[in-house]
């Protein structure tokens, strides 16, 4: 299938460490630009930050995505709450807040990043 795509494969696998890290915050970035794009206008333009997040539950196929994102964000908060206590990972609870604005993407991607820092800081430490 990757040799299919064109990605090639070495012997340490498709996707080198420099690029999975600026893949992930690639995709936080982006996440936040669209976000400020599509919300704050209408946001500062009513005001109602209780209508906006009422919005996300319109009708039903917005409802469903709305719900992804709460369950989304639950096991983001799992895995941050059982790797804060198995591994010691630090910061998750900065990624719990990002994740509720602008948004689970960008608080999932951080804690990739936060996550992959501390383990790879404790790795070298042990070498």
């Amino acid at each position: 299938m990757l040799q299919a795509l064109r990605i090639p494969l070495s012997e340490s696998g498709p996707m080198s460490e420099k690029i999975f890290l600026a893949c992930i915050l690639f995709a936080a970035v982006l996440f936040t630009v669209i976000f400020c794009f599509l919300v704050i206008p209408p946001l500062i333009e009513s005001g109602d930050v209780i209508g906006a997040f009422a919005a996300g539950f319109v009708n039903p196929f917005a409802a469903g995505y709305s719900a992804d994102v709460f369950i989304c964000w639950f096991v983001l908060a799992v895995w941050v709450w059982f790797e804060a206590s198995t591994q010691s990972i630090k910061h998750g609870w900065v990624c719990l807040l990002l994740g509720i604005v602008p948004g689970v993407a960008v608080g999932f991607a951080l804690y990739l990043l936060i996550r992959h820092s501390q383990l790879k800081a404790r790795n070298v430490k042990h070498a």
